[in-house]
């Protein structure tokens, strides 16, 4: 499955989720429900993967999660915020850098109509 493939079904799911659930819950509960839902579909996903950061050689767990890993090649992080700001978008960024990944989506939840809530960026 190539990446837009599966952007395209997590995107999907996400708005199932989001249609079933609607905007105004933590983030958790939007991150569990579409874990279950990307498996439900028969994807690979991972949640909450430990992300270590490499400093001087040393690699060092310093507590930073991807939300999602799916198909162990898009990083999904979730936001359930009244508004996306520049610093989530370039938390995505540092993400998919630190994990050496190629595409990475920024959804948040906490939107009226969850395509106005959906970002994609590339590494």
């Amino acid at each position: 499955m190539d990446l837009n493939q599966i952007t395209e079904k997590i995107i999907g799911a996400a708005m199932k989720v989001h249609s079933a659930l609607g905007p105004g819950l933590l983030e958790s509960a939007y991150q569990a429900c579409l874990f279950r839902e990307l498996e439900k579909q028969g994807l690979s996903v991972l949640s909450e993967v430990v992300l270590p950061v490499v400093y001087d050689g040393e690699t060092i767990d310093v507590g930073y999660r991807m939300d999602l890993l799916v198909e162990d090649q898009v990083v999904v992080e979730l936001k359930a915020v009244d508004k996306v700001l520049p610093i989530h978008e370039a938390q995505l960024i540092t993400y998919l850098k630190l994990s050496n990944k190629k595409v990475g989506l920024l959804i948040n939840f906490n939107v009226l109509h969850l395509k106005d809530g959906i970002t994609r960026r590339a590494n």
